[in-house]
């Protein structure tokens, strides 16, 4: 028998959600770790983390797929019975476009993992932590985008982030009584892969010179926010968004 939280971190591969993995492994958890594609890179992470002491269990899963996310969890409870925290991580972006240029197959695929994709991963976990009868603690990564705008490059991108600070506040309200936490984080320009899978790789350092604290943030800072948010020390923080961003 173990005292270890289980947490569930959809798109743990790589960048802010590899980084919540292995800093959450440190701090006493255990792990259900999603990705969709990079195989490699997530059995790296797992690897990590059993290291620091975590179970893990490997989820591969695309959100956009309502099937998936259901025999994702499946998984979850033939292998921990419980899930305490989720950190809904999992989403895309695509090339730089303006609005003129964005066709219906990017903007359905683009909500379908950002917005339809968290909004049912989160669902499932709020059935289950209301079930548990105990509460727990649910952050939604968002982006500053959200509030920028991104024109010429991502609006698509920027107005499902804006969607997902929207459903935090709605759900944060429906399932507060529970105990059930639910916060938004807003990372800013921050050096992960994000940038290259949207044919941008020198994105943020090319952009850095706005922020105001003058450098790029690094996943690992994004991972310390969400940890704090999931744990006991926000007791009393739920339905906000707390933004990441250097003061961008």
């Amino acid at each position: 028998m173990t005292d270890r939280k289980t947490l569930l971190i959809t798109g743990a591969s790589a960048g802010i959600g590899a980084a919540t993995a292995r800093l959450a492994a440190k701090r006493g958890y255990d792990l259900a770790l999603n990705y969709r594609s990079d195989t490699k890179g997530m059995q790296a992470v797992a690897v990590d983390c059993e290291a620091a002491g975590a179970r893990t269990l490997i989820l591969q899963a695309d959100v956009a797929d309502p099937d998936q996310i259901a025999a994702m969890y499946a998984q979850i409870d033939a292998e921990f019975g419980r899930l305490d925290a989720l950190v809904n991580n999992a989403g895309i972006v695509d090339q730089a476009a303006k609005v003129t240029d964005l066709t219906h197959d990017r903007l359905r695929r683009m909500f379908d993992v950002n917005v339809i994709g968290a909004m049912l991963v989160a669902k499932e976990a709020v059935l289950r932590m209301q079930a548990q009868g105990d509460g727990g603690a649910i952050v939604n990564i968002s982006s500053a985008a959200a509030r920028l705008g991104s024109a010429n490059q991502y609006v698509d991108y920027a107005a499902s982030k804006a969607a997902v600070d929207t459903f935090t506040k709605g759900l944060s309200d429906e399932v507060a009584a529970d105990n059930i936490r639910v916060c938004s984080l807003r990372p800013g320009l921050i050096d992960t892969e994000i940038h290259a899978k949207g044919g941008d790789p020198d994105r943020a350092a090319r952009l850095a010179h706005n922020v105001p604290i003058q450098r790029t943030g690094s996943p690992e800072e994004v991972a310390r926010a969400i940890l704090f948010l999931l744990s006991d020390d926000a007791s009393y923080v739920t339905g906000t968004t707390l933004d990441v961003t250097g003061g961008r």
